[in-house]
């Protein structure tokens, strides 16, 4: 059977190389730079959209559930720390918006900084511990479901919005 969590792996590499674009740009302001509110705009797009909307959407609504119908088959249940950290993320990302909205070069790089140290451990974590805790518990039958509802969520979300659109670094 096809591994599922290879493409919830290739998403997060997109992810990191966005969160690395983050960390410079807040690197720059910290020497000076003037704030690109563009930037960050863009970058909540980016995460609002394609990180939450469309690749949360793919765990939380799809992955998760699949693996929570097989729980005893887990060697334990990370499910809720990882549903946790996503909303973690969410605050952060809330934190960007007000810093961007207010012009606040220091609340936009506490807050750029706290995402990008939370999604960095956490992908270590899924990718390292619940993805190939997934490929273990989960039947063929079940992958093939998985998998068939992460092509309706990408051709849905597709018709939503260009998401290889949203991918600006």
């Amino acid at each position: 059977m096809k591994n599922i969590t290879q493409i919830l792996s290739d998403e997060h590499q997109i992810i990191l190389k966005v969160i690395d674009a983050v960390n410079s740009e807040c690197d720059e302001l910290e020497k000076g730079k003037t704030l690109d509110i563009s930037f960050f705009q863009k970058t909540i797009n980016f995460i609002k959209n394609y990180a939450d909307k469309f690749h949360h959407a793919k765990e939380e609504d799809i992955l998760f559930k699949a693996m929570l119908e097989n729980v005893e088959h887990l060697h334990c249940n990370p499910i809720p720390v990882m549903l946790h950290e996503h909303d973690e993320g969410r605050t952060f990302v809330y934190g960007m918006e007000q810093g961007v909205s207010e012009n606040n070069t220091d609340k936009i790089i506490q807050n750029a900084r706290g995402y990008g140290m939370l999604l960095r451990d956490h992908i270590y974590k899924e990718d390292n511990v619940l993805y190939p805790m997934a490929e273990e518990a989960l039947s063929d039958e079940q992958k093939e479901l998985v998998n068939k509802k992460y092509t309706e969520v990408e051709l849905l979300l597709n018709k939503e919005m260009n998401v290889n659109e949203l991918i600006f670094v």
